[in-house]
C-alpha cells in the first residue's frame, strides 16, 4: 500500500507541474546564450526521481547554468514540448524510441549525448519466480512500439514465448509463435504497468517507473534484462532539437553530467540499477 499511496501522490503533483510548466511556457532563453552567460534551461523528465540530476544541477551553477525541470507524465509529452520550443533539452527516452518518435512525427530531435542504461524488468504481487506462473496468466506489457517490443523480447528471454525473429527489435503481439503458457498480453500505457500490478500475474516495467512506483529493479524484480550489447538501442539519452545540437550551453551540460561524481550518485542512488552508459557502451 506505500508504493501505490506514492505513486498517487507522485501523479498529482506531475500533473499540477506538467500544466504549469508545458501549458504556460513558449520559448526559452537558452538557445542564443553563450558559454558563461548567466542562464535557465528547461529540461524535460519523466516521473519523479531526479536525484542524479539533482546533483548535476547543483554543480551546473558553478558554470552558471540554472537548471529547471519540466516534468511530464507520459511518454509522448516530452518530445512534443522539445518539438514546439516549450523546453530546451529532454531526458527520459532511450534512442530506439527517439528514432521511433521522429519517424511516426516527423520532428528533428537528436541525441547530444548518452545518460544511463535501466534494465527493463518483470514484477510480480503474484509470484517470485517465473517458473510459478499458472497457464492463462495475465501479463501487463507497454503498448508503444519500442517499449512493447522490447517487453516482449524480455518475455522470450525469460522462456514465456516464441517469437518470429523476421519481427527483429519491434516485435507485436502477432509475432508471437509458441506460447506455452496460454498467457494473455495486455498492453497499457507504459506509465501504468506497475500500477497494474494488482489486477495481473506480471507486468514489464521500464526502470524509471518501477523506481517511482517504489522498487529497485536491481533487487525487486522477479526477472531483469541484461545488460551487453544487445542493450545498445536502449541506452538512455539527452535529447535537443536538431539545429540546437552545437548549442555550448547544452554541451556544457551533457559534459557536467558525464563525469565520476554523476557515476557515484548513480551508484548510490539506484542501488545498482542503472549503468552509466557513457562509461559502459564504447
Amino acid at each position: 500500500m506505500k508504493r501505490w499511496k506514492k505513486v498517487v501522490k507522485s501523479i498529482l503533483s506531475i500533473g499540477v507541474i506538467t500544466c504549469l510548466a508545458a501549458c504556460g511556457s513558449q520559448g526559452t532563453q537558452a538557445k542564443d546564450a553563450k558559454l558563461g552567460d548567466a542562464v535557465t534551461v528547461k529540461l524535460g523528465v519523466m516521473g519523479a526521481n531526479t536525484d542524479v540530476w539533482d546533483d548535476v544541477k547543483e554543480r551546473l551553477k558553478d558554470e552558471n547554468i540554472t537548471l529547471e525541470y519540466v516534468n511530464f507524465s507520459d511518454y509522448n509529452q516530452p518530445n512534443r514540448a522539445l518539438a514546439d520550443g516549450s523546453i530546451d533539452l529532454n531526458a527520459f527516452q532511450h534512442q530506439f524510441f527517439l528514432d521511433n518518435y521522429n519517424e511516426e512525427h516527423g520532428t528533428q530531435i537528436v541525441s547530444i549525448g548518452q545518460t544511463i542504461n535501466e534494465p527493463m524488468g518483470i514484477y510480480s504481487e503474484q509470484v517470485k519466480e517465473i517458473k510459478q506462473l499458472k497457464k492463462g496468466a495475465k501479463v501487463a506489457i507497454p503498448n508503444d512500439v519500442t517499449n512493447g517490443g522490447r517487453a516482449l523480447l524480455l518475455l522470450q528471454t525469460a522462456g514465456l514465448i516464441e517469437l518470429d525473429q523476421a519481427a527483429g527489435q519491434t516485435p507485436t503481439i502477432k509475432d508471437i509463435k509458441n506460447n506455452k503458457k496460454q498467457i494473455e498480453v495486455v498492453e497499457l500505457d507504459a506509465s501504468q504497468t506497475a500500477r497494474a500490478l494488482n489486477d495481473v500475474d506480471i507486468a514489464v516495467v521500464n526502470s524509471d517507473v518501477a523506481v517511482d512506483a517504489g522498487f529497485i529493479p536491481a533487487k525487486d524484480a522477479i526477472f531483469l534484462e541484461e545488460v551487453n550489447e544487445d542493450a545498445r538501442p536502449y541506452i538512455n539519452i539527452i535529447a535537443s532539437r536538431d539545429e540546437d545540437k552545437d548549442n555550448p550551453i547544452y554541451k556544457k551540460i551533457v559534459e557536467v553530467y558525464q563525469t565520476d561524481e554523476t557515476i557515484k550518485v548513480i551508484e548510490q542512488t539506484s542501488k545498482g540499477s542503472q549503468i552509466p552508459a557513457w562509461k559502459s557502451f564504447k
